[in-house]
């Protein structure tokens, strides 16, 4: 054990969408719990709080001794932000613990109103290395959650050198984007998971194209849906990791959930730090399994093993395996067991074919060599009998698996937890007590978890005792009656004058008013300071209607940039390719055209991948294209240290996630960045309002493109294509091969891999903002990115010289969305600027 570390220093973080879950974790050993108000949050499913109840939230959870941390873990539109701002200050004043935020423009409103209001930055922020933590330290904040995809030996670096405490998720389900990088909701449904609505298209079937042909993968068609993250069996190395927060996902789950994964987090740590074996037993990982699971992996733990991660042949919890049917009989099947199995119990048949009805009901007889088994049967060869009419036997087939959805017992003795009229927790409290007679007697009752000291005195004097005067087993008797509160007695020490007495019910009262002022004093609010309202000194008028809008070019492959260079008349090309190892070949094509080129950073930034941005600078670009705040901090940084060299300029992308005029100021003015690229998040609407706030001469607007949708650490190739685990042993048959993944539409989506490995899934139709180009140009909004994916070099030739046009006012953006429809084989989409 790490000896600098104590059991106080961890804390144990539950999640609560509604009562019942708040209830249940503070009574199974939460040291805090995250939740959600109706508007604001990443769970906008969740029943969810209100605003107006929150000193009620905080007063509960202080009562105990646990935080409340509220979720604000959105993206925030321009209308919203004095909605936003109403919520921050109620949360200011009923004392919230902190909140936890995405959206580095509210980062930027919390410190205007407040400047030692508690943040946290969401894992939403995509915080995955030391540098992107640095970025965050100007505002003040005082955690971090890092992205689910950060191994153990990545996190004890981050921690050892941002040196800024880590929350870290260790339970629950597995996102396979990154955080704050998935955009698919939002392209096919309206449904940002950047605002709590995710459609969880991860969990949806595929079909796996290779080189345009379908690749038959059997009965595995869910490719990009994960297991769920279970860490309790590494408890001890995420201590000494150095985490400080441990993160239960779940705020759409039950009561029953939560008191059980709470439960089991709470023991493994606590036996981390008594001494003894922290890891679970066999039936508590059944326990776990049972409330709700997708089959249990360490995630990315452990470092990076796709095999491990997505198995691909379900979706969606199924709980306990079973093991698979041996033989269907009159009456039911005939399974060897794996686990236990009862009467009661809930169980499922997965046939593996998910255009089927599934089987399943409760289990009405267990038969063990044709005899009723009326206990639970630990495990072997035994015959199930289903409730009548509950299940087909016509419809179930040797060899199904078989899952325990459900344990009935398993949720009453979890529900037993937190439905109950007693105290969840109860804290010590010493008492002093002295007097003489003639004198009140004065009572000192010292919370011991707090340190806050009550005084309470009697309202008779102490009289002589002609006999039985009190002493310090009177007092321990009475003054110990706390059953029903929040204490208990740890303590009393009696200093009285000679022998002296008082009334019985004066000891009572006492006693309880003692209580009273212990428990006013735990429910407090704390006191933050809070500045008075200001004028928003970042919103600006927007720049005039330019006179010569400039058209710049992503390009994917070099091919894609010597035609821009060479066949267009486009100024300013950027070069976004899946292996850099190209750059200088774009670079070279570019100059010799006589046109400038900027170069893009990968999405994601690990620890240990600075090596890229230095790569990009070695070969001298025009402009730099920054992805992550971490790469933001880096550039910003160097260039600092080495002020009199050339630097190339920097430009912010979409994955910087700017929705509102605060966070493009704050990248804008603060970060250094040149130009900045607004979120893919907003609709047309949303985008106006955004533009009317902010320096739209320094904006850059992605006017065409194939929406990146999913991000993952994933890798789709690795998985599939290959023996091996991670892109050490996979063969890199993304150098060889192009995948797609064909949805149930028959869309198929292009998968790419980028220099990390990292895969991304692009939308197989293509967007176009041409309609609203005279809108934007109004706004003065001066540069428009056309972005390329899988297009020939007259396919680019093409659709530039026809966004070219619309600039200089040859022809509509309606003629170049008309033409862009009547020559795409699958069309062109609006994409999410559709109102």
């Amino acid at each position: 054990m790490n000896r600098e570390l104590r059991r106080e220093d961890i804390e144990l973080l539950a999640p609560a969408g509604h009562w019942d879950a708040m209830r249940a974790a503070v009574a199974n050993g939460a040291n805090a719990v995250f939740f959600g108000v109706e508007k604001f949050n990443a769970r906008a499913r969740a029943a969810n709080f209100h605003t107006d109840e929150l000193p009620d939230i905080m007063s509960f959870l202080h009562a105990y001794g646990v935080k409340g941390f509220l979720t604000f873990n959105i993206l925030v539109f321009e209308n919203e932000m004095e909605d936003a701002k109403k919520l921050i200050e109620a949360c200011i004043d009923a004392g919230v613990d902190a909140v936890i935020v995405q959206d580095l423009g509210l980062v930027k409103m919390i410190r205007e109103l407040s400047p030692d209001f508690p943040i946290h930055g969401s894992t939403q922020m995509t915080i995955t290395s030391p540098e992107a933590v640095e970025f965050t330290k100007p505002y003040g904040l005082e955690r971090v959650v890092l992205g689910r995809e950060n191994n153990l030996k990545q996190i004890k670096q981050i921690g050892e050198q941002a040196r800024l405490p880590m929350e870290v998720f260790v339970h629950g389900a597995l996102c396979v984007s990154y955080s704050g990088q998935c955009l698919t909701s939002e392209m096919w449904g309206g449904r940002s998971a950047n605002r709590g609505e995710c459609a969880q298209a991860c969990r949806l079937p595929y079909d796996m194209m290779v080189n345009g042909e379908h690749r038959p993968m059997g009965d595995v068609t869910y490719l990009l849906s994960p297991k769920d993250l279970a860490a309790v069996e590494l408890v001890p190395e995420l201590i000494e990791a150095g985490v400080t927060s441990f993160k239960i996902e779940g705020r759409l789950k039950s009561p029953e959930y939560v008191a059980n994964v709470v439960s089991k987090y709470r023991a493994a740590i606590d036996k981390y730090f008594d001494g003894v074996d922290a890891r679970p037993s066999k039936e508590e990982m059944l326990e776990l399994q049972q409330s709700f699971s997708r089959g249990f992996t360490h995630g990315f733990l452990n470092g990076t093993n796709n095999k491990q991660l997505v198995e691909g042949t379900f979706p969606k919890s199924r709980g306990v395996f079973l093991g698979r049917v041996k033989e269907v009989t009159r009456e039911g099947v005939l399974v060897e067991l794996e686990a236990p199995l009862k009467r009661g119990d809930g169980i499922v048949f997965d046939a593996g074919d998910p255009t089927k009805k599934e089987e399943g009901g409760r289990v009405y007889d267990l038969k063990q060599r044709g005899a009723k088994v009326e206990r639970e049967v630990p495990g072997g060869l035994a015959e199930i009998v289903m409730g009548r009419n509950d299940v087909d036997l016509k419809r179930v087939r040797v060899g199904d698996r078989v899952w325990r959805t459900s344990d009935p017992a398993l949720d009453k003795r979890l529900r037993a937890t937190y439905e109950t009229d007693k105290p969840y927790r109860t804290f010590p409290v010493s008492v002093t007590v002295y007097g003489e007679a003639g004198q009140p007697l004065v009572s000192l009752w010292t919370d011991e978890s707090t340190g806050f000291t009550a005084t309470v005195a009697s309202e008779l004097p102490l009289a002589v005792a002609e006999k039985r005067p009190i002493d310090e087993t009177l007092l321990r008797d009475q003054l110990g009656r706390l059953g029903g509160t929040l204490f208990e007695l740890s303590s009393v020490d009696a200093q009285l004058s000679g022998p002296v007495i008082v009334p019985m019910s004066e000891l009572n009262r006492m006693r309880r008013k003692a209580v009273e002022l212990l428990e006013a004093e735990r429910r407090r609010p704390p006191a933050y300071i809070k500045r008075p309202a200001s004028a928003d000194s970042d919103a600006v008028t927007p720049a005039p209607r330019p006179a010569n809008p400039r058209l710049t070019a992503l390009c994917r492959s070099l091919e894609q940039v010597q035609a821009a260079a060479a066949r267009t008349d486009v100024e300013f090309i950027y070069a976004d390719f899946e292996f850099i190892k190209q750059f200088p070949a774009a670079v070279e094509a570019v100059r010799a055209a006589g046109k400038k080129i900027a170069l893009a950073t990968p999405r994601i930034h690990m620890p240990g991948e600075t090596g890229y941005f230095q790569n990009i600078l070695r070969l001298k670009p025009d402009a730099v294209l920054v992805r992550n705040t971490g790469a933001v901090y880096w550039f910003a940084r160097h260039y600092t240290m080495n002020p009199s060299a050339d630097h190339p300029e920097l430009i912010g992308d979409f994955s910087l996630n700017i929705a509102n005029h605060k966070t493009a100021n704050l990248f804008l003015n603060d970060a250094g960045l040149s130009r900045v690229t607004p979120s893919y998040d907003l609709n047309i609407q949303q985008m106006i309002d955004l533009l009317r706030k902010s320096p739209t001469d320094r904006l850059e607007i992605v006017l065409h493109q194939h929406l990146p949708m999913f991000h993952t650490e994933h890798c789709v190739y690795c998985t599939f294509l290959s023996e091996g685990t991670d892109y050490t042993n996979c063969g890199r048959p993304c150098e060889e091969q192009r995948v797609s993944l064909r949805d149930r539409i028959g869309m198929s989506h292009p998968v790419r891999v980028d220099e990390g490995c990292r895969n991304t899934v692009y939308n197989a139709i293509e967007q176009s903002g041409a309609e609203y180009l005279d809108e934007f140009l109004n706004l003065g909004v001066p540069s428009y990115r056309i972005e390329f994916l899988e297009e020939t070099p007259d396919q680019v030739v093409e659709v530039l010289n026809l966004y070219g046009k619309a600039l200089r006012g040859e022809v509509s953006g309606t003629h170049v969305w008309r033409s862009l429809k009547a020559t795409n084989q699958l069309g062109v989409t609006r994409g999410q600027l559709v109102k």
